[in-house]
């Protein structure tokens, strides 16, 4: 997938080679805000990883309205890869896209693709039900299913059919231990899910979306509902399962995404902005509009 690296950026904002014209006044937001499509930054260092999950020229539309612009990144296999930028920028549309929740709302339609192993998720002949189960999605708000902390776990085997207790019972401590929630529950196995901490309840869904076995774990915004001690137990989660999963997670959050991902990409207004390894990208961002966003200069 060829990318194109922007030209330098003068002192006041605008691209060197563009210095005709009244936009060339005008930063790089504004001049998207004002309906001009840039190519993305995006560092070597991204195009050296092996990706899992290729996304390509990806654009999307509520109805009349454009939500994503050409959006064209990997996502390097069993790295932990963080979405950045203000509120309605686009990150988690394009998490839900990953795993074609999009696909639920009406009036939705796309252009472009996205490869899991080379192999497009968003022809129609892909079974979406079986592709969720290779992108286990864990949403902002806790979501446990009213039964057994157990029967939470096992439930994407239960879908499948499997009734073996044998299998049940080791995928269920397996999928608590990877969500560092066995030793809390081990023996209140039988109990609501719905009983536990909002902390534990988030590891729970945690270890529903990984008994499947998935090949990318999808977190939208995983402790912005939480208080700061369970989201210091989420966050460790992640970087505990980082290498074993591929990890996408939007994250409102600049220090948790500093401390979490190997890579970050920044989007604004549906497009990406700019993308690459993480300490880079918060030290010695290429663009001085990243290193605004970071800073807090504005968002």
């Amino acid at each position: 997938m060829s990318r194109e690296t922007l030209p330098q950026e003068n002192a006041s904002g605008a691209d060197a080679s563009d210095d005709a014209g009244p936009r060339s006044q005008l930063g790089r937001l504004q001049r998207i805000a004002a309906g001009e499509h840039l190519p993305s930054e995006i560092h070597p260092a991204v195009m050296e990883e092996t990706p899992i999950l290729e996304i390509d020229q990806f654009n999307l539309w509520y109805g009349s309205k454009q939500a994503l612009f050409d959006v064209s990144m990997n996502i390097p296999t069993g790295k932990v890869t963080a979405l950045i930028g203000p509120s309605g920028c686009g990150k988690s549309t394009l998490l839900r896209s990953v795993n074609r929740m999009n696909d639920l709302i009406d009036a939705v339609r796309t252009s472009g693709d996205m490869r899991l192993y080379d192999q497009s998720i968003l022809s129609p002949d892909v079974d979406v039900i079986e592709l969720r189960k290779l992108m286990g999605m864990v949403f902002q708000k806790p979501n446990p299913f009213p039964m057994s902390i157990f029967e939470n776990v096992v439930y994407p085997l239960r879908i499948d059919g499997e009734n073996n207790r044998r299998v049940l019972d080791e995928v269920c401590e397996k999928s608590l231990r990877g969500a560092a929630l066995w030793d809390e529950v081990k023996d209140r196995l039988h109990e609501s899910g719905l009983s536990l901490s909002g902390g534990q309840q988030q590891r729970l869904c945690i270890a529903r979306a990984i008994a499947s076995d998935p090949e990318v774990l999808l977190l939208d915004e995983p402790c912005s509902a939480l208080d700061p001690v369970s989201s210091g137990k989420v966050e460790d989660l992640i970087s505990e399962l980082s290498g074993q999963y591929t990890i996408l997670v939007v994250t409102h959050n600049m220090q948790q995404a500093a401390r979490v991902s190997d890579f970050t990409a920044f989007m604004y207004l549906g497009h990406l902005i700019e993308y690459g390894h993480t300490e880079v990208l918060f030290n010695d961002p290429r663009l001085r509009e990243t290193d605004d966003y970071i800073t807090g200069r504005f968002g």
